[in-house]
């Protein structure tokens, strides 16, 4: 019924989803162009095996499907997948295109259309989705000279050695990294760490501060990694 394509990541990898075979005749004719692989697939039920099956950078995705309807089918690819998905509607009624977005469609395009719209929709998707994807993975992981912090497993590695901190101390030093040359006054890490509600007073995180220093400094009083502007705070630099 459907193709199990082999077990590994392909750029440029496009599902048709479609009923009407010359609609999809003529879209598959086109896309691959410009895109590495195609799969096209005629019902419901089928377009959810090969989503399942198979990792695709875009989905173009009819809403009237027999077996399932489209929009079934995006919700349901939502439960596993973040994949864009562009829906198809003949219908001119709005609320189609509203209930195709709330069921997490990326964006949609009424028929008839114009191939090199469809195009154009699925360029512009894929650009900002990839440059959320860099943006993301650029946030997850600060390095910084020999330093290393995973701020997903909330790791901490200095020339590839791993550097055990407790969850304040982690919490500290990441957000001067994240924002390295920013100077941060103790009252507001000592509320962006320990929170609003917090009673005690600023020396709370002279304290942390002295004992991150000692685990992720070679010396201490002459930090290369977390510096004190007197009077003011404390900011993060190599």
């Amino acid at each position: 019924m459907y193709k199990k394509k082999k077990e590994k990541d392909m750029a440029g990898r496009v599902l048709v989803v479609d009923d009407e075979k010359m609609i999809v005749k003529g879209l598959k004719f086109s896309l691959m162009q410009d895109y590495s692989e195609v799969d096209c697939a005629y019902d419901g039920e089928e377009a959810l095996e090969y989503v399942r099956n198979n990792k695709y950078d875009i989905i173009l995705l009819d809403i009237m499907l027999p077996k399932l309807d489209g929009l079934s089918v995006c919700q349901q690819i939502r439960e596993f997948s973040n994949v864009p998905i562009i829906m198809l509607t003949a219908k001119g009624d709005d609320m189609d295109k509203i209930l195709g977005l709330d069921y997490g469609a990326d964006d949609y395009i009424t028929k008839p259309f114009n191939i090199l719209e469809v195009k154009a929709r699925m360029k512009a998707i894929l650009r900002r989705n990839s440059s959320i994807t860099q943006k993301e993975q650029k946030s997850n992981v600060i390095k910084a000279g020999d330093m290393k912090i995973d701020c997903d497993s909330r790791s901490l590695y200095i020339a590839d050695k791993e550097i055990n901190l407790t969850a304040k101390e982690f919490d500290l030093l990441e957000i001067l990294a994240v924002n390295p040359g920013k100077v941060y006054s103790r009252d507001n890490l000592l509320k962006a760490v320990w929170g609003q509600d917090y009673t005690g007073d600023a020396r709370t995180v002279d304290v942390h501060m002295r004992r991150l220093r000692e685990k992720i400094e070679n010396n201490p009083s002459e930090p290369k990694y977390v510096h004190t502007k007197w009077g003011v705070g404390y900011y993060f630099n190599v």
